[in-house]
């Protein structure tokens, strides 16, 4: 203990507390139990822990008058502590159910009852067989082929098909024993869909005066009493229709299953319960996988009389010792007498014995593309997580129609290098390895300007001249305009615009004053009679 930690020491002292106390409270119990009562299993005997099962059952009267103060006990069989083990049910389920099958087949000469052959090849037609004659339509109609009209089936099914299924027995009796353990388990009883709320006790054991009923009343009315008549009540109002052709098979409706009645002895038993509907009733010797789990489902609900429930001992036997009826069996164990793998794992007194838990060697990281992947391009840049940001608040300003403010600061910096683009940048462009300093470029553009500045004049004088004729033109359009309407120029003005129109003239230019629209030219030849033909009748009307 020396090399436990505290909290070790505390976990470890505090479950021994634990289990002295679950001790003292058995012994409490077992001190209540009669003196004649039967005694339970030897813990040496008894492999699983107390909680996996009770060691005792109470048998329940079946006179209905009489009330017991006290319930007679019986011990606990140990087929009920066997492992479930849901595979193998449904695997010898399957295999059982197979072996009740009747063989069926079509008729051996169906599809083939007819004087056909094929026409062979040469005749543009596939080579199916075809029936032989004529003067009727069925005549080289095809025949004998599945997909033919009155042809065979594809495949026709035959008697000597292989029908049953050969089992082990040893598989069968692992089967029977699962579902016998999960008939004790309620949660696996409720599951399947029974009706177990009103019952005392699961598993439900009553006396053996049960096999001595005679008459479906007194059936009904022990079922009643033991609150298990709900189940009989719940197959009667799903009783349905059968899908398919078994209804004209004699087998018009489909029940639910109910309780099933276990016995040891038939005094009238059978005949009892024979009548209640998806009621069976079974010899507790002839127990199969498909009364306890029908279709492979594990949970049947049982009512086993008292003889029965006994005969499981004998029948089955224990771990230590071997069935009486059935030669070399014994009760399987399971893997694990706690199941709870989780907690076993993380106990203390495992823990300290394993060693660290070694680290995996990881996956190999997926490279990723930073021009498509911002995160892999933060990696690389993390300022561009700023100017992304930055980017982000300017959108949102132009969104709201407000401006954003300039830099002054950048701005300031750019323009001191802004003049390395128009020289040095352009040089290194064009491959040459000129350079030449801020003052150099500034002499540069003076020069520049001043050849600039001559051929900007020579713009400027064309400008004011061509402003000018327009001016002298929009004058005599507007002379022209008064003229027409009665108001004469004076000579002065004649002869300002008969000296203008002169020197457009030289120059190959239009005249200022433009003449008037000009005459249509005369059509010649039929289309031009035909237009003055029409036009004369318009006239006339």
């Amino acid at each position: 203990m020396k090399h436990l930690g505290n909290r070790h020491k505390n976990i470890i002292a505090h479950r021994h507390k634990l289990k002295r106390i679950a001790r003292e409270k058995l012994e409490e119990k077992l001190k209540k139990i009669p003196a004649d009562a039967p005694k339970p299993l030897d813990p040496a005997d008894a492999w699983s822990t107390a909680d996996v099962a009770r060691p005792y059952v109470s048998v329940q009267h079946s006179n209905i008058k009489k009330k017991a103060k006290k319930l007679p006990q019986i011990c606990f069989p140990p087929v009920f502590m066997s492992p479930i083990r849901v595979n193998i049910v449904k695997f010898v389920h399957g295999g059982m159910a197979k072996n009740s099958r009747q063989p069926y087949a079509v008729f051996v000469d169906a599809g083939h009852q007819h004087s056909a052959e094929s026409w062979g090849t040469g005749r543009a037609v596939s080579r199916i067989p075809r029936v032989s004659g004529g003067g009727t339509s069925r005549a080289g109609q095809g025949a004998f082929g599945n997909m033919c009209r009155s042809g065979r089936m594809f495949a026709p099914t035959k008697t000597w098909r292989k029908w049953h299924m050969k089992l082990n027995t040893k598989q069968k009796r692992y089967a029977t024993v699962s579902a016998l353990a999960a008939t004790a388990v309620p949660s696996l009883v409720e599951a399947r869909g029974h009706r177990i709320s009103n019952v005392p006790e699961i598993p439900l054991v009553v006396d053996d005066n049960m096999e001595k009923l005679k008459k479906t009343k007194d059936a009904i009315a022990l079922l009643e009493h033991l609150g298990a008549y709900a189940d009989v009540d719940k197959v009667k109002s799903n009783k349905k229709m059968r899908a398919g052709k078994g209804k004209m098979r004699n087998r018009r409706y489909v029940l639910k299953k109910g309780p099933l009645i276990v016995y040891n002895k038939d005094r009238g038993l059978t005949q009892a319960f024979r009548n209640l509907p998806g009621v069976d009733t079974c010899q507790v010797s002839n127990l199969s996988v498909l009364l306890l789990a029908p279709g492979g489902q594990v949970g049947r609900f049982i009512v086993w009389t008292k003889g029965a429930f006994d005969a499981l001992n004998d029948l089955w036997g224990s771990w230590t010792e071997g069935s009486t009826k059935k030669k070399g069996f014994r009760l399987p164990r399971a893997c694990m007498t706690h199941p709870d793998l989780q907690r076993i794992i993380t106990s203390a007194t495992i823990q300290q014995k394993m060693r660290a838990r070694r680290t995996g060697p990881g996956k190999r990281p997926m490279k990723k593309n930073p021009l498509k992947n911002f995160g892999a391009m933060v990696k690389l840049n993390p300022y561009a997580h700023h100017v992304k940001r930055l980017a982000i608040i300017e959108h949102n300003k132009r969104a709201a129609g407000m401006k954003p403010r300039p830099n002054r600061k950048r701005l300031k910096a750019k323009k001191e290098h802004e003049w390395r683009k128009k020289y040095n940048y352009l040089n290194m462009a064009e491959g040459k390895n000129i350079t030449i300093t801020k003052e150099q470029f500034q002499k540069k553009l003076k020069r520049r300007a001043k050849l600039l500045g001559r051929g900007r004049r020579r713009a400027e004088k064309k400008k004011a001249k061509k402003e000018a004729e327009e001016k002298k033109r929009a004058y005599f359009l507007d002379l022209k305009e008064k003229a027409k309407k009665g108001e004469k120029p004076t000579l002065k003005q004649i002869k300002h615009m008969i000296k203008a129109h002169r020197k457009l003239l030289k120059k190959g230019k239009k005249a200022l004053v433009k003449k008037g629209p000009k005459k249509p030219k005369k059509q010649k030849g039929k289309r031009r009679k035909r237009e003055e033909r029409i036009q004369k009748k318009s006239e006339r009307s």
